[in-house]
């Protein structure tokens, strides 16, 4: 085996072995209740938002950039989809198709300043984030759409938060639309020719260039798909928390990164899965859910949070200098 190939190796396994030995550590802990079908399909349930952000975020990151505003995007598709409704009267069909080209319009603006104005991506998408968000309060008028009207008048908006009980396990629709989505990115990732050329592009965009890869357009593709994503994660918001408010999703920036890096999604682009994003979003959900019920409080957890992406960082920025 060559020197080379034992990073890789690593990288691939380290996602699973510490997802094993965090529940192992929180079930060692906590007992039996913590391996209870209901307790094991509540991490599910609430990494599903988590998941889907983090997968836009690995198709962003494995073309070699980064997408700090996926969590306002998904915030201004939510009161898009709202506003279309309760204010400009259309019908929920309409309204989700708002909201989703909402996402990808931002997309679009983040992949044309950073893949064609050639501006560093951190730096693009922290002002993103900001305008975006700043552009769902304008949209919202700061106001929060009940639970009950949106379910009177659109229900279409509560899909994904419909569920099925399977021995008391607790699967809703948007669980099944994360695996969906998950499966088909694996597909594009790894069987298609654009798939190729991104981890082509995020690996080393000047070689992929002297080849006659068109870089820009693959990472603006992918900064396109990585706001619809995010818009979808939006609609699933609403499902999982039935009201639509501007407020919602201040983590969802730090838990899809930390989760994108737990999975072995290399920050330097070109090195990773995005079925690790679900390796990863589970790591965090199992590591928040045993947390608190330990008793820890909500700031703990946050800082918890942080720490295991700093940790996350370091590891594969040593896995990335020994390749």
């Amino acid at each position: 085996m060559t020197s080379t190939a034992m990073p890789g190796l690593v990288r691939a396994g380290v996602p699973w072995l510490v997802l094993g030995g965090t529940v192992a550590i929180f079930g060692a802990a906590l007992g039996p209740p913590f391996f209870s079908p209901f307790a094991l399909s509540l991490i599910v349930q609430q990494v599903t938002v988590t998941t889907i952000v983090a997968a836009a975020q690995a198709l962003v990151i494995l073309t070699g950039g980064i997408d700090l505003s996926l969590g306002a995007i998904l915030v201004l598709a939510m009161v898009v989809m709202g506003q279309a409704v309760f204010t400009w009267g259309w019908p929920g069909w309409a309204a989700v198709l708002a909201g989703l080209a909402a996402g990808a319009a931002c997309g679009a603006i983040n992949g044309v300043l950073t893949a064609r104005a050639r501006l560093p991506a951190f730096i693009v998408t922290l002002g993103t984030w900001q305008i975006f968000g700043t552009a769902a309060y304008l949209v919202s008028r700061h106001e929060t759409i009940r639970s009950q009207d949106v379910e009177a008048q659109a229900p279409l908006l509560h899909v994904f938060g419909h569920s099925v009980n399977i021995g008391g396990a607790v699967i809703t629709l948007g669980v099944a639309a994360a695996g969906v989505l998950l499966a088909v990115l694996w597909y594009i990732l790894s069987c298609t020719p654009w798939g190729r050329h991104a981890y082509a592009v995020g690996d080393n965009p000047e070689a992929a260039a002297l080849t006659g890869l068109p870089v820009r357009r693959i990472r603006e593709t992918a900064y396109i798909g990585a706001g619809l994503i995010a818009a979808l994660a939006g609609w699933v918001m609403i499902g999982r928390i039935g009201s639509i408010t501007p407020t919602v999703g201040e983590l969802i920036n730090i838990e899809a990164v930390t989760a994108a890096v737990i999975g072995g999604i290399s920050l330097g682009g070109g090195r990773g899965s995005v079925l690790g994003a679900l390796v990863g979003a589970l790591t965090v959900g199992a590591f928040s859910l045993g947390l608190r019920l330990l008793g820890s409080n909500a700031q703990w957890i946050t800082a918890a949070i942080g720490a295991c992406t700093v940790l996350a960082v370091l590891i594969d920025t040593r896995l990335r200098r020994a390749t």
